[in-house]
């Protein structure tokens, strides 16, 4: 039971982490926001390395431990940071509600880039493919046919989150998830900051005035949430977790609308069901051979 509340904060946070990444472009552009708040998050997951390491007694990976902690580090980050472009940007042009419901289908999209590695994929996931287009039509498609643009790049960034838990997933059974984390936050940071300093050039008083969601983003959404979640889902049912950390899209609908004032028409809202459906149908597990 402590687990599915710590995985539904998890969840609660993330999804009002959309509203702190819209409410933040107020004042800052996309990849100063990014480059900010993955700089804190770095920074605040430091203090949990050092506790962990104390607990465990260990020091720090030797050898090729420690070359592949940096190097899935660095492959994670760079994917991290095309994916947090990609949503910063569409959030620019779409609400904060359907960009949570739009990136939520990463689940659905990941066992489909599973098969150019090899990965088997079941007719239920084709089925709930299926079944997250028809909803992602209610959704995000205008009368005149027409994805907006706000929606593609947060539909680009579904993708691109996808091939960044694919790499995490090849990465994390050899490393420790909390340091190989921290890197990924730097190097997104990095990454970020390069066309930070190129077109945006931001002034430090900018970034101050967007203090209150580049913490919230950096603290909240990267350091604290990413903790509970490595703690959540150590003794939790691994559909279960994926089912509780899904409401991030439900909870970035109602955080929209409360926060930002910011409503669904009802066929976007038949759009988000389906989507959800889609969504929860996917965590099913796989029926064993007897």
């Amino acid at each position: 039971m402590k687990n599915n509340i710590l995985l539904v904060l998890t969840a609660l946070i993330w999804g009002c982490a959309f509203v702190a990444q819209s409410v933040g472009m107020d004042y800052v552009g996309p990849f100063t926001f990014n480059m900010a708040r993955f700089l804190i998050g770095a920074i605040v997951l430091l203090p949990v390395i050092w506790f962990m390491d104390r607990q465990r007694k260990t020091g720090a990976e030797k050898g090729a431990g420690q070359k592949t902690l940096i190097i899935g580090g660095i492959c994670c980050g760079i994917a991290l940071a095309v994916a947090s472009t990609l949503q910063q940007w569409g959030i620019l042009f779409t609400t904060v509600g359907k960009a949570g419901f739009i990136t939520a289908m990463y689940i659905v999209i990941v066992p489909l880039l599973g098969i150019f590695i090899g990965k088997k994929v079941r007719l239920l996931i084709i089925g709930c493919v299926a079944i997250a287009v028809v909803g992602f039509y209610f959704l995000c498609m205008t009368e005149s046919l027409r994805l907006g643009l706000g929606d593609f790049l947060v539909l680009l960034c579904a993708i691109a989150f996808s091939i960044h838990i694919l790499v995490i997933d090849h990465f994390s059974p050899k490393v420790d998830g909390v340091k190989m984390s921290a890197i990924q936050f730097l190097t997104a940071a990095i990454i970020s900051a390069v066309p930070t300093l190129l077109w945006e050039q931001p002034v430090f008083t900018e970034i101050l005035q967007a203090w209150q969601p580049v913490l919230y983003a950096g603290v909240m959404s990267c350091g604290v949430a990413y903790t509970l979640q490595i703690i959540a889902q150590k003794n939790a049912d691994p559909t279960v977790a994926s089912l509780l950390l899904s409401l991030e899209s439900v909870f970035s609908v109602l955080a929209g609308w409360v926060l930002l004032g910011q409503g669904l028409s009802l066929k976007e809202l038949f759009g988000c069901v389906l989507i959800f459906c889609a969504i929860i149908l996917a965590q099913l597990p796989e029926k064993k051979a007897v």
